[in-house]
């Protein structure tokens, strides 16, 4: 029994998550691509050119007209390429609501592969995990998307937009407490935006947040008189 109580959590945390990744990877399919996979946030013209100009378009990206054939097609192969490319996400997604079938015609996969691929590929991409959490919430997944969103919030501390939006999501899930807990953190790093904060008005759950700044120079100020 000790010897088995010796085994480190960490080694037992990363064999978790080799044998998850090892399903996803069996359910949507390897990374590995003839040409890339690149991070599209950080792709540079030429890479970015040499797949859009071919396969998606501005007909493509709208689904008004194919460039190659099928949009499915060409939208794939520009998420073969770059898994995390935010836009094609959200055409495929429409796509799938256009044609009522999933995966659309030519895509061979799912609109959910599409987005697991994006987050196994780039899991700091913050903006098409939330993308994921739009489309789980519009499913009413809502443990599924709490998961990634809980995930964004956390890991996204020293960016006031993401806090932001992650707000705005907890306040889809009317997850007020949480809600709040985002309204008043992007408060305190001088984000003036006030949709998020007018919502939780609006549903009877906003609190003013303490006056830290102002609670904390209260003492200087009285000690230099």
């Amino acid at each position: 029994m000790k010897a088995f109580l010796t085994v480190p959590a960490f080694a037992i945390l990363s064999m978790l998550g080799a044998n998850a990744a090892a399903q996803s990877e069996q359910e949507c399919g390897s990374l590995k691509n003839h040409y890339g996979p690149f991070d599209y946030r950080t792709a540079n013209p030429q890479q970015r050119s040499i797949v859009e100009d071919a396969h998606f378009t501005p007909g493509v990206e709208n689904l008004t007209e194919g460039k190659t054939g099928p949009f499915g097609g060409d939208i794939a192969y520009t998420l073969r390429v770059f898994p995390n490319h935010h836009r094609a996400l959200l055409a495929m997604e429409r796509l799938v609501a256009k044609e009522k079938r999933n995966p659309p015609q030519d895509a061979k996969r799912t609109i959910e592969c599409y987005y697991e691929r994006a987050i196994r590929f780039k899991p700091d991409d913050h903006i098409a995990r939330l993308l994921y959490v739009n489309f789980l919430i519009k499913k009413k997944q809502q443990d599924e998307a709490l998961r990634h969103l809980d995930y964004v919030a956390e890991s996204t501390r020293d960016n006031p937009f993401a806090q932001f939006n992650a707000g705005m999501f907890y306040a889809d899930l009317k997850l007020y407490d949480k809600a709040l807990a985002q309204a008043h953190r992007v408060i305190g790093m001088g984000m003036e935006r006030r949709e998020l904060r007018d919502r939780l008005v609006a549903a009877g759950h906003w609190i003013e947040p303490a006056p830290a700044a102002n609670a904390a120079s209260a003492p200087a100020s009285a000690a230099s008189q």
